[in-house]
């Protein structure tokens, strides 16, 4: 069965602009053409209401293009990114919507946007779409504000600190393929992807929470230390004795 534009729009409750967008992400074919007009078929009809079923599970396009391109022959990566996606099964919100309940201006989040620290999953129009876990986030960092901190310097300091931290987590992603994916697969055995799974959805708590305690650490150290070497003797008191109170909790499992 053929389609024309305004008929592959209404089958698939998506508007033609979503189609070419996803047309130039490369993640749905283009249409014949007949002259002027563009002719899709069942195979669009079914590509886009893949695409859809896997948005509306909140997989990223990004994600989706690697399922789309491997054409679901890795069950491997089948079940890492079912793992990623149940991490990050929440609630969405647009970027409007967060700057909304934020109390921000758009043009503000749209400029944190641009520097890569808001993370946001991508929607099916490009659009960033954030979880309730992001807004908490966010609302989080705004209290610095209340603190005095100019956001000039506190963008610029996350912004470091999210390039190292991109490096660091690109270099774990590797680690985890050459002694976890490939390593199940050694001696021409079959890889089992549940498993690998598993191992995943184990570690990711795991390392979050050691990544958390070494920075607070690292960060609680080196305040105490500079106190010291200044002679803050008063403040240097208060400091351990808020640094005992509040720590993030390290608990084996």
């Amino acid at each position: 069965m053929e389609y024309s534009a305004a008929e592959l729009t209404q089958a698939v409750g998506l508007s033609i602009d979503t189609i070419r967008y996803y047309q130039s992400l490369g993640i749905l074919q283009s249409p014949e053409r007949r002259g002027r007009n563009a002719v899709y078929g069942e195979a669009h009809l079914e590509r886009l209401r893949v695409i859809r079923s896997m948005a509306d599970r909140g997989l990223s396009l990004k994600v989706i293009a690697t399922v789309l391109e491997r054409d679901g022959k890795d069950d491997s990566d089948r079940a890492l990114l079912a793992a990623l996606q149940e991490e990050s099964a929440e609630p969405r919100l647009s970027s409007a919507e967060l700057s909304l309940r934020l109390g921000i201006p758009r043009s503000l989040l749209r400029s944190i946007e641009k520097t890569g620290l808001a993370e946001a999953q991508e929607g099916e129009d490009g659009e960033g779409l954030y979880s309730e876990s992001d807004l908490n986030a966010a609302r989080g960092a705004l209290k610095f504000l209340d603190y005095g901190f100019p956001l000039t310097k506190l963008l610029s300091l996350a912004v470091k600190h999210y390039r190292a931290t991109k490096r660091t987590v690109d270099e774990a992603i590797d680690l985890f393929d050459d002694y976890v994916r490939k390593k199940g697969g050694e001696g021409g055995e079959e890889e089992d992807p549940e498993a690998v799974a598993r191992v995943f959805k184990e570690m990711l708590p795991l390392v979050t929470m050691l990544i958390a305690h070494h920075f607070e650490r690292v960060l609680v150290n080196r305040a105490l230390k500079r106190l010291k070497k200044q002679g803050r003797k008063g403040p240097l008191e208060l400091a351990l004795k808020v640094a005992r109170r509040n720590r993030v909790g390290l608990r084996w499992r």
